[in-house]
């Protein structure tokens, strides 16, 4: 029965006209696009897989073929940012920008859009539950940003007198998270130059 409505919605439904394009990457790509959106837009738990089939044009019915669920949906949308968060910050590593404001210039893109900022850290707050479905995928991004700041470029790589590396990567972290709740409060201050000192104060050259 359901085969059959599934097929009926690709004869009749206009958003269907490009057919058998629905099982590429592509309209994947687009529904998870769409997912982006409405979850920036309404939050995860008001974010509909209609309202996401809608801004994907593609019937309801064609968006539970490709994601069987909104949590599934969820995760693809999260590894999709991340992808992009990992793209921009690959582009400001390679680029001639001082160690030091590297962090600063990947929050700044960030900071430009308060409504994804504020749904993303929603998310980040209710996933520490470990029953959320995305609890394993924020432990493991997490993980992924602290090899990045141990990886030397950042200078947060050595011990230094007082502190070890794990423990300014710690650090580190921490002022971040503080920093993104702080543009949400107060967008008016601007606190990005004090995590560039933060940085410059912490670094450690790999010889000293």
């Amino acid at each position: 029965m359901a085969a059959s409505v599934s097929a009926e919605d690709t004869r009749t439904d206009p958003r269907r006209t490009r057919g058998q394009s629905a099982s590429t990457p592509a309209r994947r790509a687009e529904i998870v696009h769409a997912a982006s959106a409405s979850i920036a837009e309404h939050g995860y738990e008001r974010a509909s897989l209609r309202d996401i089939a809608s801004r994907a044009n593609v019937t309801h019915a064609a968006l539970l073929r490709h994601f069987a669920s909104k949590d599934e949906l969820l995760l693809a949308a999260l590894a999709r940012r991340d992808e992009d968060d990992e793209d921009l910050a690959r582009r400001i590593m390679g680029s001639k920008v001082p160690a030091e404001q590297v962090l600063s210039s990947v929050l700044r893109e960030e900071f430009a859009h308060p409504d994804q900022q504020r749904n993303w850290l929603a998310i980040a707050v209710a996933a520490t539950n470990p029953e959320h479905p995305a609890h394993d995928f924020f432990i493991a991004r997490r993980e992924r940003l602290r090899a990045h700041l141990s990886s030397g470029r950042l200078g947060t790589a050595h011990d230094s007198e007082e502190l070890t590396a794990d423990e300014k990567v710690t650090m580190v972290m921490a002022m971040v998270d503080g920093l993104r709740i702080q543009a949400l409060l107060d967008p008016t201050r601007e606190t990005l130059p004090l995590l560039e000192t933060f940085m410059r104060l912490i670094a450690t050259a790999e010889n000293s």
